[in-house]
């Protein structure tokens, strides 16, 4: 896979996912200022309930990324059996889905109605894998297209058709299939030869780490439903969920080492990884800090009624940016483990590889953090909303800390990390100046207008100054900046040319 250019994969998935920013805080602002929290509510628990008819797609695509980026042209194997497992996923959600409609006041309706987005997730999921393994960047464009084209589905549907939860569903069912239209021009290359029942009898064979390395985010995102169930209200996930939009900012910046896994799955070393590790926090550290700024003010563009959870932002962006680090370092060591290379290898290898001793961990992580929500919600069960919310978001936080510290000590033993303090620092100290700045110029001069059409562009201005005093104080103080800079020009020039 020496076709795999790390820079260039890494700078367009930054980029598209830096626009996904703009784009899905565009879409989420339509659907807010549309809906009610209820309903806002009702549609946060979709995403979470898709989470379980979603649990069996990495049968699929965890080895279809692994394979691709190794050479075996296995992509029409794919699509086939993750269209058939689609099917699966549909009645799994029906059940889950029914049964959630009883216990709570979510309308159950909408939440059948949206079984219609899961063959089109699995499809566009599945195209998004062999693309990862063959072309990173084509993965960042198929998304990039798909938060691009809620925006305009969700203005006719929801806005201006007043179509409500029913025209959220529509307009995010169209941009999964533009999504789809765009990712089969990357992977078509790998679409080729046959459907082969060998490998799927692999896969199936292997199920078992896929689906055990997924079932720590299905315990970990099924927070919202187990709210919903003991509350019986989807108010509070409204209120959370506002907040998330905010404080999950910096998530978005992990993507700049979007190519590293394949590099290093296709033998690249591990310089690859340090560099990209300078990378992000560089782009770590100020949408942190844009994210605690501006949590009050992007809570009111939302809707006025979310501004209470502004302290919730807060906790979010720190838990959001220790998952960062989470995901970068076990991202690198899985690309270096090398078990399923070996035909021969036995069920023990693969326990104890890096493939089954990393979601052991988080498995014991998300399993701490469920079982604490679930006590806390019941012991305050007829507590306040917000005061829920609060705690909700504060175990989040808690228990993603040991996880990165013995994260960080496997990638000290696994590479001769050497990390640029001062550069670290440099980023650090130069984001807390100009988002400070920021803070107090928002604090003197903004006026929150329930015209929302008033208070968004000025609200735009403050950003793009806060952005922009930071690139241009790390511009002048980092010699890393300046060369950062220059080879992203040259990568878009390159491409240009090509």
């Amino acid at each position: 896979m020496s076709n795999i250019r790390v820079t260039y994969s890494g700078f367009i998935s930054l980029g598209t996912k830096f626009s996904s920013i703009i784009t899905g805080l565009v879409f989420t602002l339509i659907v807010t200022r549309s809906l009610s929290p209820e309903e806002f509510g009702t549609w946060a628990l979709i995403g979470s309930l898709m989470v379980y008819a979603n649990i069996i797609n990495p049968i699929v695509s965890y080895w279809t990324t692994r394979e691709i980026a190794r050479g075996v042209e296995s992509g029409k194997t794919s699509i086939i059996s993750s269209a058939m497992l689609s099917g699966i996923g549909m009645l799994v959600y029906i059940i889950i889905a029914y049964f959630v409609g009883l216990q709570s006041d979510a309308d159950e309706n909408v939440l059948l109605f949206a079984t219609i987005l899961i063959p089109v997730m699995f499809i566009n999921q599945i195209l998004g894998a062999i693309s990862l393994g063959w072309k990173p960047h084509g993965t960042s464009i198929g998304f990039i297209v798909f938060e691009i084209a809620k925006i305009p589905l969700a203005l006719s549907l929801v806005y201006f058709m007043d179509g409500g939860l029913y025209g959220a569903i529509l307009a995010t069912f169209g941009a999964y299939l533009l999504s789809i239209i765009v990712l089969i021009k990357y992977a078509k290359e790998k679409m080729n030869g046959t459907f082969e029942i060998h490998d799927l009898k692999k896969w199936i064979k292997l199920s078992w780490l896929p689906l055990y390395r997924k079932a720590p985010s299905m315990i970990y995102l099924s927070d919202a439903v187990i709210f919903s169930i003991i509350t019986g209200s989807v108010t509070g996930i409204a209120y959370y969920t506002a907040a998330r939009t905010i404080g999950m900012l910096v998530s978005n910046t992990r993507s700049i080492s979007t190519a590293v896994y394949p590099k290093l799955l296709s033998g690249g070393k591990e310089e690859h990884f340090q560099e990209n590790l300078i990378r992000l926090f560089y782009f770590a550290f100020p949408i942190s800090a844009f994210s605690i700024v501006f949590a009050e003010p992007g809570l009111f563009a939302l809707n006025p009624a979310y501004t209470t959870a502004a302290s919730v932002v807060v906790i979010l962006t720190f838990r959001a940016f220790i998952i960062n680090l989470n995901k970068v370092f076990f991202s690198a060591l899985l690309g270096i483990e090398t078990v399923d290379k070996n035909e021969n290898a036995t069920f023990r290898d693969y326990v104890k590889s890096k493939i089954f001793m990393f979601p052991t961990f988080q498995f014991i992580k998300d399993g701490v953090y469920i079982i604490s929500l679930i006590i806390i919600f019941h012991l305050a069960e007829k507590s306040d909303d917000m005061d829920l919310v609060y705690i909700w978001a504060f175990i989040g936080m808690i228990v993603e800390i040991p996880l990165v510290v013995y994260a960080f000590t496997l990638i000290k033993k696994s590479f001769s990390l050497n990390i640029d303090i001062k550069s670290v620092l440099k980023y650090f100290i130069s984001s807390i100046l100009a988002f400070g700045i920021t803070y107090v110029l928002i604090e003197r001069f903004l006026i929150y207008e329930n015209k929302i059409f008033e208070f968004l562009p000025i609200l735009i201005l403050f950003s793009i100054f806060g952005i922009s005093t930071y690139f241009g104080i790390t511009y002048v103080i980092d010699s890393k900046t300046r060369k950062l800079t220059k080879n992203i020009l040259l990568e878009l020039q390159k491409k240009g040319r090509e």
